[in-house]
């Protein structure tokens, strides 16, 4: 009778010893499987494919997009800045139709604004040339709507004299559909802001 429980009681160990080593190795393989399936999707969405007219498939990387974005968003807030500022009696109508487009409501206005101030006024009656000679944006593209701060230093040519300013604006961007030629990089401006103005005292 011993000799028989001692054989139970050895088979039962055997036995459990074999489902434990089956569930580690079950949830090892599981493991290794969802870290290749994790490995592969990383690679998928880095590319792309396309069959070629043979029936191959052509794999073609993707452009990657913050970088992108980046590039998109800093010639966005150049072109805006250059058509906002960078007038005169001639241009100013036609280049203020095309810095809105840029921009959302914040932007129509401050136009207004300035427009009800008399600046444009101003800007025809004096015969003023407002020019601007540089444009630095930092955009901040690690959350949507990526925010952004541009210093734009510009000029008043009013004749005899010149005085120059720096202008800080802050305000987001986001995204929407391209349209062109009006909005050729597909973003727009919001809650536009001209935070600062100060006249620059150059010595001669």
């Amino acid at each position: 009778m011993k000799t028989a429980y001692r054989n139970i009681y050895s088979v039962l160990k055997l036995n459990r010893l074999v489902v434990i080593s089956v569930v580690i190795l079950a949830m090892v393989s599981s493991g290794f499987s969802g870290w290749m399936v994790y490995n592969i999707y990383k690679e998928a969405i880095n590319s792309s494919f396309a069959v070629n007219t043979d029936g191959s498939v052509i794999p073609l990387k993707w452009v990657k997009q913050k970088e992108n974005m980046e590039v998109e968003a800093l010639a966005h807030l150049e072109l805006f800045h250059t058509y906002f500022y960078n007038i005169d009696a001639s241009n100013y109508k036609s280049n203020l139709d095309k810095a809105l487009w840029l921009g959302n409501s914040s932007v129509d206005d401050l136009y207004r604004q300035k427009k009800a101030d008399g600046v444009y006024n101003r800007l025809i009656q004096y015969s003023l040339v407002q020019k601007v000679l540089s444009i630095e944006s930092e955009v901040d593209l690690s959350v949507e709507p990526y925010l952004f701060r541009t210093k734009t230093i510009f000029e008043i040519n009013r004749g005899t004299i010149t005085d120059t300013y720096e202008l800080i604006s802050t305000g987001n961007i986001i995204l929407v559909d391209r349209n062109y030629p009006n909005n050729t990089h597909g973003l727009l401006i919001t809650n536009y802001f001209e935070e600062s103005l100060k006249k620059l005292n150059y010595e001669n």
